[in-house]
């Protein structure tokens, strides 16, 4: 036998490839398994046609460290069902056990040539040589590239053997290729199934993505209330998804085909309440150039949704417990009664039981809204949810912006211990702003680390009348508008980013009262 260490593992040599493998290797762009199928076929057929050298093949060690062919070109099925051998099973499975390269100058004179695949009488008269190549990995051998040379001769050995080792190391960059795209492929087929299970579960419960037991707890309960027409409160902290469990209310009820109409009661200014919710006539006010309807006719056998309820005025209390009592309403500046049949679903993150009994909310109107009360869970105490919400938000921000953004797996950990003062709306927010500064492809711990770091939050208070509540919550006294606020509510609206709700909440007012200045004021938002 002429088993011959030309090259020992730590012994390669670098030459440079005459015949274009290089170009036609830099064609292949698969992202499969196909892609190494083709890639490693692509270049064996290359040492046929260009190079001469025949009946090419890989073979690669399997789990039970049998040697057995993977890839090959011009082979028959049969031929590559007998090419099995163990570790130092005939010449190829020598050179995976010894690591070194294998030249058989002709196969009809070597006995320890096993013939297994393919015999001299198939290469009629001429001398055939044998040349087995390892493919190494950190310097272990995991199989064997194979070719046949018709009529060798000294100088035409010596040039295959170099062209030889060059594709063996092009062989083993397709295989780490394949292995690591495999892995990832894994991965991205993994979080996609839960993807795919979370948006059906999604069009279940209407954009309400996840499976903790705190959030199917709240599902369940919002979908009893949706088979009555009880009022409902929602509580819950800022971004948790009031609107959402509101919708889902009202589209799982029996009025899901009429009207859903909301109001942030937070967002209109005390003195135009009145007449958004019940509407008004022409000349009723200054500005009233015409007649409206309010929100309670607009949504008329419908659902309206109440958001932010706790800041009312008593004297609008009064009259929005009158409505959902008699189910009559009066426009502003009118004496005529409307008679109104309207599902109404408030929410808010004010603790209202506290307020009742501060006397900032009237008891009566209390009783009157949370018939059915349903406290929705924070985004911590979710943390099982994270992972899916992540992968949806990622997903959806990456079409928004044509990106490819993946996330490796510690951000997924750091994502469920972070504490999320912001809630869903938080986590929506930080991943769309990582897809659209981050310039490569796959975001780890650190730069999710960094930019949350950044971020300046508030702490909200939990809607629970178990836990105290901070005298800020229920915002500051009303009193006039002063030139002298400017500065410290630019500097709050910088600090919160454009947050409304968080800079009302650092400069101890209401989202209301916050909103009321800055028009006031006149400043850019």
């Amino acid at each position: 036998m002429f088993l011959i260490g030309l090259l020992n593992l730590h012994e390669k040599q670098h030459f440079s490839i005459t015949f274009g493998v290089k170009d036609y290797f830099k064609q292949l762009e698969f992202e499969s398994c196909s892609y190494c199928t083709f890639a490693v076929t692509a270049l064996l057929q290359l040492l046929d046609k260009v190079n001469g050298l025949s009946k090419a093949r890989v073979l690669l060690l399997s789990q039970d460290n049998i040697l057995e062919i993977k890839y090959s070109y011009g082979h028959t099925v049969s031929e590559i069902e007998r090419g099995k051998y163990l570790l130092g099973e005939g010449v190829t499975g020598k050179v995976v056990e010894s690591g070194k390269i294998a030249l058989v100058p002709d196969i009809r004179e070597e006995p320890s040539y096993l013939n297994k695949i393919t015999q001299a009488e198939d290469f009629s008269n001429h001398k055939v040589a044998y040349i087995a190549v390892p493919i190494l990995k950190e310097n272990k051998p995991i199989g064997v590239l194979a070719v046949y040379r018709s009529r060798p001769d000294d100088n035409t050995l010596h040039d295959d053997l170099l062209v030889l080792q060059i594709i063996a190391t092009m062989i083993q960059m397709v295989l780490q290729i394949t292995y690591l795209l495999e892995k990832k492929t894994d991965t991205l087929k993994t979080e996609n199934k839960e993807l795919r299970q979370a948006l059906l579960d999604e069009s279940l419960s209407h954009d309400i993505i996840g499976n903790s037991p705190p959030l199917k707890k709240a599902i369940k309960t919002a979908l009893q209330a949706a088979m009555s027409d009880a009022t409902v409160m929602l509580y819950g902290e800022s971004g948790t998804g009031k609107e959402k469990f509101a919708r889902m209310i009202h589209f799982s009820s029996a009025q899901k085909a009429q009207p859903f109409i909301t109001v942030n009661c937070a967002a209109i200014p005390e003195n135009l309440l009145e007449s958004e919710f019940f509407g008004h006539v022409k000349g009723s006010f200054t500005g009233a150039t015409s007649n409206k309807i309010g929100k309670f006719e607009a949504a008329n056998n419908g659902t309206l949704f109440l958001d932010e309820i706790g800041d009312m005025t008593s004297e609008l209390q009064a009259k929005l417990l009158r409505a959902l009592q008699e189910k009559l309403i009066q426009k502003v500046g009118s004496n005529h009664e409307v008679p109104v049949n309207v599902r109404v679903i408030t929410a808010t993150h004010k603790n209202i039981k506290d307020s009742v009994n501060q006397g900032k909310f009237r008891l009566d109107l209390y009783y009157r809204l949370a018939v059915l009360p349903i406290e929705l869970p924070p985004l911590r105490d979710r943390s099982s949810d994270v992972k899916l919400l992540s992968l949806f938000f990622l997903n959806r921000a990456n079409q928004r912006h044509r990106k490819n953004i993946t996330f490796s797996q510690d951000v997924f950990s750091y994502f469920g211990q972070y504490s999320w003062p912001g809630n869903i709306r938080e986590l929506e927010n930080i991943i769309e702003r990582i897809v659209i500064l981050n310039e490569s492809n796959n975001v780890g711990k650190e730069q999710i680390k960094n930019m949350l770091e950044g971020d300046v939050f508030v702490t909200p208070q939990v809607a629970n009348s178990r836990m105290p509540l901070d005298a800020h919550m229920f915002g500051r006294p009303y009193s006039k508008v002063s030139a002298d606020e400017r500065d410290q509510i630019v500097s709050s609206l910088q600090a919160s980013r454009g947050n409304k709700t968080q800079a009302a909440l650092s400069l101890g007012m209401t989202p209301r009262q916050l909103h009321y200045r800055i028009l006031k004021l006149k400043i850019a938002t």
